[in-house]
């Protein structure tokens, strides 16, 4: 891994600080992968429950109102810097077995366009067409009026290089990983209150593009705790805040370190990565809000922030949200930051998502 180097100078010294970013394999498991938690600074894990809670809290269908539901989003990628075939698509399901429990599914698929491999000496090789996807499948129970559990599991399969380059072959790489996922909320159609969620996430085993055993890539596993409160003012207006913070569960590289400690991080398990992760402060923090009116109209807002070993975004977002009958839309936008050389990259991103309702629960 290379180290980004970052220098200043102070009472006319030059310093010079090394900052070691944490890596992991597929990272587009972390991108929000719809738009009304894009809208609200990707703060999702307490928010109220929506056809797209198996993203960051399955535990949180039990409480939906509808007995089912689908979500579809589309979300251009990195075009700030001029990518256009680069692209996040999304698709989630529940259906609601009883007023007590759910199932639900989601696929993830995510393009990253075409690009030129070359040798040591930039020499073109070939041209590949990377493409990740992940398929979940997921079950959630109330515990009881407030409280609900959710656990779901996770098929990943990454495919970066198909083919042989710099003496090294290369494969699809396939991995396992399960989502637990923890749901409170007091929150009823006729009174505001609380809500609380906490979700593991990505907890699961590595994921290697090579034949070699020894360079399997940790992939991003996570925790999250949110909390947020809904103002229910009267029939038509209503108001939810909510806030999270998310850490990182992946140990980071040595900077320097010698063959022996590469060999130390290359061979941590599960449970050794994740209780080496809290040696680094790879975390994450998102507010949102959200107006809704006569349960139809939504407008949405939201601010993100993250550390430096993650890659220290700032951003705030925005959205809006329209429901008619069966039927929603829902539009989100990253609000532009930075200029020059610090220019956001994710700038002017865009989220378009569907939302169907299928029909009310029968109690």
């Amino acid at each position: 891994m290379t180290p980004v180097l970052l220098g200043f100078a102070a009472a006319g010294q030059a310093q010079t600080e090394r900052v070691n970013i944490v890596t992991t394999a597929v990272p587009f498991l972390r991108i929000t992968p719809d738009a009304r938690a894009g809208g609200m600074g990707e703060a999702a894990i307490a928010a109220s429950p929506d056809a797209s809670s198996q993203f960051y809290n399955v535990a949180k269908y039990p409480f939906m109102e509808s007995k089912s539901g689908i979500s579809a989003t589309y979300t251009p990628w990195l075009r700030k810097l001029g990518l256009n075939d680069v692209y996040l698509a999304s698709l989630a399901g529940y259906y609601k077995l009883d007023d007590e429990q759910a199932f639900s599914g989601s696929l993830r698929y995510f393009n990253l366009g075409n690009i030129q491999i070359t040798d040591y000496n930039g020499n073109d090789l070939n041209a590949e067409s990377p493409r990740e996807m992940c398929l979940d499948l997921g079950y959630s129970r109330k515990l009881s009026d407030h409280l609900a559990l959710g656990l779901s599991v996770r098929y990943i399969r990454s495919t970066l290089a198909r083919s042989a380059a710099n003496g090294t072959a290369y494969k699809s790489g396939n991995a396992v990983a399960a989502d637990l996922g923890l749901y409170y909320t007091t929150v009823n159609d006729k009174a505001g209150g609380w809500s609380a969620g906490l979700a593991l996430s990505n907890i699961g085993s590595k994921i290697g593009y090579t034949s070699d055993a020894s360079q399997k890539s940790f992939l991003p596993a996570n925790i999250g705790l949110g909390a947020g409160y809904t103002w229910i003012t009267d029939e038509v207006n209503k108001i939810s805040v909510t806030g999270e913070i998310n850490k990182l569960l992946v140990p980071v590289a040595p900077i320097d370190g010698t063959e022996e400690d590469y060999r130390k991080y290359n061979e941590r398990g599960l449970i050794s990565s994740i209780t080496n992760s809290f040696d680094n402060k790879a975390m994450a923090y998102s507010l949102g809000a959200e107006y809704v009116y006569d349960g139809q109209f939504a407008i949405r807002a939201g601010y993100y922030t993250d550390s430096r070993s993650i890659g220290k975004r700032n951003y705030f977002t925005t959205g809006l949200g329209v429901n008619y009958n069966m039927l929603g839309i829902n539009f989100s936008y990253l609000i532009p930051s930075g200029n020059g050389a610090n220019v956001n990259p994710l700038s002017n991103t865009l989220r378009f998502s569907l939302l169907v309702d299928l029909g009310q629960v029968i109690k």
